[in-house]
């Protein structure tokens, strides 16, 4: 049965809606204050609220921006009560979210007929919500899985350690967050931080093209073998762009700038292109300070793995290339936390099912 809260300070008034409302479950409230004390603990069980204008304490107005200001409005509807005509009032009803709205003296078929038609509109808006969420969702999952996938496909060609991708991914979401905390420079939401971290599990595709005689080779290359590693970041970035379908969706775009260049340096000493700078897109940027950080604390097949502390210093010196100031920062600010994920207590909270469509959700209330 559906539940309604009355909010209105006249006993009379929600006795007369109480009789009109028959075949729901009403709840009452004595004004605004009390309204909204109800609310918050009972409004997963609220389908709709019926909220007098005027009241003691807390008027409906004040109510109004209250369940506005914590998002309520979108899950719970609201129609005003109320006798007044003054047009001033009932325009800033509406801006600020009710959805209809009943004069007294109560018709009863009015009451009945404008609950129901709202209450069947909300219910189609979170039928069509739950059902863009679920397609979201279905996508996220399977695109995050052909994504590991080919990530896990170079890992096994490469001899390298099987944490490696998820790694690289894992210190890219930490780095980024650490990031947002420090400047606003790089404009990165929560949706972006999303994307450059499951994209950098491609950052190293391309290697897929390189000979096992070299990628796997325990000494030290030649600088011909080293030529030869090096192009995979180009041949990486031209696999992502030559797809025939697909090229020009965000992860695409994303992981094509990563693929390319991650081995750029921020003083134009990287390679394939010598960027520097923030002419390197910042995505690539931390990719490569995560993609770094990772390969000293993990045994290679021509190396034995470097402590995190010794990792961390030899960064921070310069020895493994030059790195966005900011970046730097970041890294020391948020060490703890790499450490954490080398050493298997990852901090990073996987997002789940009803995580993800909630970002769907979200996305809906935007479009």
């Amino acid at each position: 049965m559906e539940k309604i809260l009355i909010v209105d300070d006249s006993e009379m008034n929600r006795e007369i809606l109480t009789e009109m409302l028959e075949g729901y479950e009403i709840m009452e409230a004595t004004n605004g204050k009390e309204g909204i004390e109800t609310l918050r603990d009972h409004r997963a069980e609220i389908s709709l609220v019926l909220l007098d204008m005027i009241m003691p304490e807390m008027d409906g107005l004040e109510a109004l921006e209250i369940m506005k200001d914590n998002g309520w409005l979108d899950d719970i509807p609201v129609i005003m009560i109320s006798s007044e005509d003054k047009a001033d009032l009932t325009h800033r009803a509406y801006e600020l979210g009710v959805t209809e709205y009943i004069r007294r003296p109560f018709d009863s078929l009015v009451v009945q007929k404008r609950c129901r038609n709202v209450l069947a509109l909300y219910a189609k808006q979170k039928k069509l919500a739950d059902l863009f969420a679920d397609q979201f969702y279905e996508r996220e999952k399977n695109s995050r899985m052909m994504i590991d996938i080919l990530a896990h496909i170079v890992e096994f060609r490469n001899n390298e350690c099987a944490m490696h991708v998820v790694n690289v991914q894992n210190y890219t979401e930490i780095l980024l967050h650490e990031l947002v905390k420090k400047t606003d420079k790089y404009e990165l939401s929560e949706n972006d931080i999303t994307l450059i971290s499951n994209a950098a599990a491609l950052h190293d595709i391309g290697k897929i093209s390189i000979p096992d005689a070299i990628l796997n080779k325990p000494g030290k290359l030649t600088p011909e073998e080293f030529q030869i590693m090096k192009s995979h970041s180009a041949i990486g970035s031209q696999m992502l762009s030559d797809l025939p379908f697909h090229n020009e969706e965000p992860i695409v775009k994303v992981s094509y700038a990563i693929a390319r260049w991650h081995h750029e340096r921020f003083d134009g000493r990287g390679y394939p292109d010598g960027l520097a700078g923030d002419d390197i897109p910042i995505s690539a940027q931390v990719v490569a300070l995560a993609d770094v950080y990772d390969a000293l604390t993990a045994e290679r097949c021509y190396k034995k793995a470097f402590s995190h502390e010794k990792s961390i210093e030899m960064i921070t010196n310069g020895e493994c290339g030059t790195f966005n100031p900011i970046l730097i920062e970041c890294l020391l600010s948020c060490q703890g936390d790499m450490r954490l994920v080398k050493e298997g207590d990852n901090p990073i909270r996987v997002k789940g099912e009803e995580e993800i469509k909630q970002v769907a959700r979200e996305l809906l209330k935007q479009l």
